[in-house]
Parts: structure tokens; sequence; C-alpha cells
């Protein structure tokens, strides 16, 4: 039976639901739970989706917004302050693993552009996975994390003239002359060319002009407009949407707008993602793998092996010890996005793409253990090399400092925005400790990079408050935003001690009785409370004594802000808006960067507008820097301030 589109999408929902809920379960990564949807659905398995040209244009709408997503992740500020590793580690890496594996696909008797596009393929890594799981181990400022940053900047260049080598393929890969390899490279290299020519003369002024409008919809079309106008361009002059797609993010990512971008994009991302390896999966054909299994197995743990050997020699020359350079490559061992990218294009092949099923699905194998090779980095090089170091990595450290916090007194910080880390400065400045925990990732890891104690966990689990210490706290303050969540939190909280002050922000007053009735101590309407500080303000203004003014607001506090809740009752909640939302963000300073011996002044002397809040070296944090402070090579520059104004100081602190 012939299913309809709607039919083939709704099946393909329910069945990535059902299998990414159970991956997610049992702690494997969601990529494989896309893979074997694509797997079971795909022609090759049970045929509900069929390839037909629907999953054709599926596949091709998932890989476009995949390379978007990962061309906003460009950034040419920091290209410029790691030159030497870019154009000298990265450049070296992917020649050398490149060129064995053009070499090897040559052997094979794959014809010689094809052959490129194999080597190159072999040659990438994941950038998202590689960059997720160093942050959360604390590892993106370690020699062995900052080097493979390089190595992936590098692969984002590479892989344009290879897209654009791949594609143009087609079915006549072994009919390609050396002129029309190299005319095909060409073109990929004055893309790039264009990409950065075009981001800065045009690209801009027009998202000035559209963000002056103060339209969200407005911004979210001219995006999508930009997005699907250079993908129709790349394909109109014979190259791949993926690659107009690519080109556009990197065009984004060159504008304060990035983070603008992602936020609208969020909610899609993983949904794209997942997309994309579904499309994946339907490609690899059971039956040929099952009759293979042995060579696919072999393939990966060969594709391995052969990426940490040759990566160590690539990576040799730019560090001090073998140690080094082995962590490096067994970081970058893997396999990645734009390799399963590059070889999907050659599949529809005649010549290449019966030849290219296992080496896909070694690809894809080398891709889910890259998660664990990144996670256990110290102690394969360790073994490898037969040595033995510290018993501790940087995330353990980081946890004994926080259970260290939490068997002294101190105070739990539950969330860590911009209140709990306003809160937490005041804390520290008045000599008192804090342990904080949030469920955000982003801010854990940006918090743990300025030398914060703060774990990653859910503040309502009972169990995780246990552990931070609630016998010893002296108070608990709870800054979430979401009401329902502080309420768990409080209930959670009083379950545990009930003598224990709990201090509790409060959008507005709506759940202001609950929240004291679980046991707050005191809840601070943050709506309420901003009109309590407007009101004083306009009283004074007004010609109040400040003693009247005072005993006013008092008054009003005092009686639990029932006066406020009264005005507001029939007009609804007061909203807020916040348009110039700002965050803490840390930047590493390599031997290269524009910043490196210069002092903060010279910095904000570059219209740097942020507010530099601290800065860790080796270990040690200086709070609220002096602007005649030096800066050195390793150094984490702390900034708090709106998403233009980071960027833009960012930009300062590596390119000038």
């Amino acid at each position: 039976m012939q299913l309809t589109p709607l039919a083939q999408v709704l099946i393909l929902l329910l069945a990535s639901v059902l299998v990414v809920a159970a991956a997610r379960r049992l702690g494997l990564p969601a990529i494989l739970g896309y893979l074997l949807v694509g797997i079971a659905l795909g022609p090759y398995s049970f045929g509900l989706l069929p390839a037909d040209e629907l999953t054709h244009e599926l596949a091709e709408v998932g890989v476009v917004f995949l390379l978007f997503t990962l061309g906003l992740e460009f950034s040419w500020p920091r290209m410029v302050a790691m030159r030497r590793e870019v154009f000298g580690l990265g450049a070296l890496h992917v020649l050398v693993l490149g060129v064995t594996g053009t070499l090897m696909a040559m052997w094979l008797a794959v014809a010689p552009a094809a052959a490129i596009v194999v080597g190159g393929a072999l040659a990438m890594c994941s950038t998202a996975i590689v960059l997720q799981q160093l942050g959360e181990q604390a590892e993106l400022n370690r020699t062995h994390g900052r080097l493979s940053f390089a190595v992936l900047l590098f692969q984002d260049l590479a892989f344009v003239p290879l897209l654009a080598l791949a594609t143009s393929l087609g079915e006549n890969a072994a009919g390609m002359g050396p002129a029309a390899v190299a005319r095909l490279l060409g073109s990929g290299v004055v893309a790039l060319l264009a990409v950065f020519v075009i981001g800065r003369v045009a690209l801009r002024p027009l998202l000035h002009e559209i963000a002056r409008r103060r339209s969200r919809e407005l911004f979210t079309l001219a995006a999508l407009l930009v997005v699907l106008t250079a993908a129709w361009i790349t394909q109109t002059a014979g190259l791949s949407m993926a690659l107009g797609a690519f080109l556009a993010g990197m065009l984004f990512a060159e504008s304060e707008y990035r983070h603008a971008i992602e936020a609208v994009i969020r909610p899609f991302r993983e949904l794209l993602l997942g997309l994309f390896f579904i499309t994946v999966g339907m490609l690899l054909d059971l039956r040929l793998l099952g009759n293979r299994s042995g060579t696919v197995l072999g393939l990966a743990v060969g594709l391995i092996v052969a990426k940490v050997l040759l990566g160590a020699l690539a990576v040799r020359p730019f560090v001090s010890e073998n140690f080094k350079a082995v962590r490096t490559a067994v970081v970058l061992a893997g396999g990645g996005e734009f390799g399963v990218a590059l070889l999907t294009l050659l599949l529809p092949n005649a010549a290449v793409g019966s030849a290219l099923q296992p080496l896909l699905a070694a690809s894809v194998l080398t891709m889910v253990a890259s998660p664990l090779l990144v996670r256990y980095n110290k102690h394969i090089a360790r073994t490898l090399l037969r040595q033995r170091g510290p018993p501790l990595t940087a995330v353990q450290r980081e946890d004994a400092v926080a259970r260290a916090v939490a068997q002294r007194e101190h105070v739990i910080l539950c969330g860590f925005g911009r209140v709990g880390q306003n809160i937490a400065r005041v804390l520290e400045l008045q000599g008192f400790e804090y342990l904080a925990i949030d469920a955000d990732i982003r801010s854990v890891r940006s918090a743990r990079a300025a030398g914060d104690p703060i774990i990653w966990g859910d503040a309502a689990d009972g169990e995780m408050l246990r552990q931070m210490g609630m016998d010893t706290a002296s108070a608990l303050i709870v800054t979430f935003d979401d009401d329902a969540k502080a309420l768990a939190v409080v209930r959670a909280a009083r379950r545990l001690r009930e003598d224990l002050p709990a201090l509790v922000r409060s959008q507005d007053d709506r759940l202001l009785g609950e929240l004291s009735a679980a046991g707050a101590t005191e809840v601070v309407p943050e709506t309420l409370e901003a009109s309590l500080t407007l009101t004083a303000q306009a009283l004074t203004l007004l010609g109040l004594a400040p003693g009247r003014v005072n005993e006013i607001v008092g008054g009003i506090r005092t009686e639990r802000y029932a006066t406020l809740r009264e005005i507001y009752r029939h007009q609804g909640v007061l909203e807020l808006a916040d348009s110039g939302e700002a965050e803490v963000r840390s930047v590493v300073l390599p031997p290269q960067a524009w910043a490196v011996h210069r002092r903060l002044d010279e910095v904000r002397s570059r219209g740097a507008e942020v507010r530099f809040t601290a800065v860790r070296r080796q270990g040690v944090i200086g709070r609220e820097p002096a602007g005649n402070m030096e800066l050195r090579a390793g150094d984490i520059v702390v900034m708090y301030g709106t998403f233009a104004a980071l960027e833009h100081a960012e930009a300062v602190l590596l390119a000038g």
C-alpha cells in the first residue's frame, strides 16, 4: 500500500519519539536512536518509508539545516587568534589523514575524484560531539581541547571544497579529469572567499535594518530567506544546497546576531539533526551489512586505530610531549557529520556506491563511539603510552571542590542565571561561601570555566539537595524564573530540613500563597518589586520626604504586597520585556590572540562594552580585575554583557 506523504511523516515522528526516548532512558546517544529509526523504516528493512522523491527531499532538507547550524559555529576572530594551530596543525592533520584515505580508496579501484572525497570524509570528525563532550568535561581550555578545536576549524574550511566536489561528481565520478577536479575545488575556494566579503559588506547592514523593526517574526523570516536563497543559488550553480546552507551559516556567524539566530532555530535543531541521521540510516542496506558485519567492525576499529596513530604523528610537532599528542589524536579519532554527509552524497553513484556501504556503516559506528573516545581520552592515552598520571580529571577536581564547600557553612543557590550570578558576587564580596546548582548545561560550563562552585542537576531532586549540604547550609536561595519549579524546590527542601531559611524569587504573585504555605521564609515577587522601586523613585521625584517614601514602601512589603496585588488583580499579570538580555561568557586566550600581553584598558579602548568580572589564570581566579592587568596566553577572561557586546568583546580579545 502506497502511503501518503503525511502518513510517512507521521510514522517517522512516532518512531522517532519511541526509539529516541528508549535510547535516552538507556543512556545511549540520541544519534544511535535516530539511525535505528532510519534503518528500521527504510527501504532495506520494513520499507515503510520508501526511497522515493519525498525521502530524498527530506534527506536534503535535513542536511541543509544540519550544515547551517554547523556553519553558525564558525568564528573568524577565533580562527585569526589560532592561525598557527588552524593553518598549521589543522592543515597537516587533514592532509595526513586525507591523503592516506585517498590512497586507500584508489587502491580499492575508486576513481581519483571520488577517492579525494572519500579521503576527506575519513579525515573528518564530529564538531558537535567533540566540542559538547569537551565542554562537559571542562577540557576546552586544556592543550588537547584547544588543539582539537583548531583542527575542527580547519575541517570546517576544508569541507567546503570537498562538498562542492562530492556534489558535482554525480554519476560521472570515473570520467572527471584533473582539470574538472581543479575547477570544482576552485569553485569551493571562491565560494569561501565570497563569504568573508559578502558577510562584512552586505549582510550586517541588512540585519541591522531588520533588527530596528523589533519584529521577531520578521527576523525569523529574514534568516530563513537568507538560508534558502543561498541554498538555491548554489543548487542553481550545479553545487549542493547543503553547501549554500553552510555558507549562509558562516555569514550569520560573522554577525552579532548569531546568538539571536541560534535562539530562533534552537527548538528545531534536535529535530533537524535527527532527520539527517534518520535519512542516513535509511541508506544502510541491512542485508549487505549482515553479510559483511565482520568487515564493517574491522573497518571501524581500523579507522579509529589509524586516526589515532596518524593524528598523533601530525600533532607531535605542535606539543611538548607525546601524551598531549596522543590525547589530542584520541579526541579526534571518531567520525563526523561532515564525513557521513560526504559519503552519503557518493552513494547514488553506481560505480562506488556499493563499495561505500560498509565504509559508511563503519564511519557511523566510529561516530557513535566518539563520545566515549572523548570522555576517556586521558585514560586511553595513558594506557597506550603506559604512563601513570594524576588520578583526578578536571571535572573530578571541580566536583571535589563543590563537595568540600558542601561540608562547610554555605548558602545554597538554586539557579545560576543573571539573578543567581549577581547574588553570588555579592555573597563572595561579603565573605560568604555558596554552592550553586542549575540544570542548564551552558550556564554550568560557563560558571565552571570562571571557577564558580556549581554542579549540574535538578534542584527539586531531594538527593541532589542532600549532596549540596543541606545539613550545613545557612540559607537556601531559589532564583528560578519558573514559579512552579521554585515551588517544587521549596517542597523538596522542607522535606529535608524545616528550619533552613528559604528566600524565593517569584515572577509575580500568582503562587505567592502556595510558596509561603510550602515553607518559603520570604518570597520576592519580581514584577511587584520592580513596581515598588519605580513607585519609590516617583514619590521621591514628586517631593515626598525620603522617610515618608520608605514608610510607604516598607508598609507595602510588610503587608506582603497586598496593596499592589489588589491593584493588579484586574489588570492581569505584569510582564517585563527584557530586550537587552545579558549573560556571562568565558573566553580562553590562545597564544596568538591579540589581547595577549595587552591590558584590559586597551581591550576596552577598542569598544568592548562589557564588564570583565574575572580572569582565571592557572586555576587562580581574580575577581573584578583592574584595568591595568596584563593578559597572558591561557587566561580565561570572564565577561558579562548582552549578546552583541559579548560578540564584539570576544572579537577584540582574539583578533583585535
